[in-house]
């Protein structure tokens, strides 16, 4: 039996510059649909979810769950979901640009989980589409999960998405990937239990691996992508020409976070 509803993959306007919607908005729209719960997964930031715990009167939504999460942007791997369990902050995790198995062991030793956000998709920004792709395909037995349904991508994409997820015996997490209104609850994760907060979830995928959920979901047809057409890869290498520099420009912050964060592990 289905315990719980989640979209997994959802950017606020408090945390994302490219979300459109507040977190508060966000939870309204996918309680109207029925959804018991998100993961807020702000690019490189948890102002989204800040934004929810600091302002946002939770009384109000006493059965609607909110997760926190993460899309880290990696300078090899494209983008990364990541979910730490509640209590743990990571500063490094809100600076760009950690290559993928240092990203893999920090989340790992501090008892969080991770997997590839559309890992099909577009260039640059997805595992698979990456300049060293076949060597990062070496590393998806090291992930916890992947997304397996993204509305915000195509059918090929999600497809092969979840091939590579039978093919490693990974949980597929859906989700909408949403920054505008029309988009949000568009893509879903149904769990197998039900789910309160982030140990929850990291509990519910150890003991049940692939089985602990199911994803799906209806495509968006509103992407930038879909409005531009082929313009969209000159937007694409713009963005990554812009995730270089801002990764470039995190460099000296990353290093003393490292060196923190090494020192408390040894």
């Amino acid at each position: 039996m289905i315990g719980m509803k989640f979209d997994m993959h959802c950017h606020t306007r408090e945390g994302s510059l490219d979300g459109k919607v507040p977190v508060e908005e966000f939870i309204q729209i996918l309680m109207d649909k029925g959804f018991d719960g998100m993961l807020v997964s702000d690019h490189n930031s948890y102002n989204g979810y800040r934004a929810f715990k600091n302002t946002v009167n939770s009384k109000w939504y006493e059965n609607f769950v909110v997760l926190k999460g993460i899309e880290y942007d990696t300078i090899d791997a494209g983008h990364i979901l990541v979910i730490m369990p509640e209590g743990v902050k990571l500063k490094i995790l809100e600076l760009r640009g950690l290559p993928v198995n240092f990203l893999i062991e920090i989340v790992h030793k501090h008892g969080g989980i991770l997997g590839p956000a559309h890992p099909c998709g577009e260039k640059y920004l997805s595992i698979t589409n990456t300049r060293k792709h076949r060597n990062q395909l070496a590393v998806m037995d090291k992930f916890d999960f992947l997304e397996g349904f993204n509305a915000c991508e195509g059918e090929e994409s999600n497809k092969r998405a979840m091939e590579i997820a039978r093919e490693h015996g990974l949980p597929a997490f859906g989700g909408s990937d949403a920054h505008r209104q029309d988009c949000i609850g568009m893509g879903y994760t149904e769990w197998k239990e039900d789910i309160s907060c982030e140990s929850d979830l990291i509990r519910l995928l150890k003991n049940k691996g692939a089985e602990c959920c199911v994803c799906g979901g209806e495509y968006y047809r509103g992407t930038t992508k879909e409005k531009i057409g082929k313009a969209n890869g000159i937007l694409v290498q713009s963005f990554w020409l812009y995730n270089r520099f801002a990764s470039m420009m995190r460099h000296r912050r990353r290093l003393i976070e490292l060196k923190r964060l090494y020192i408390r592990i040894k």
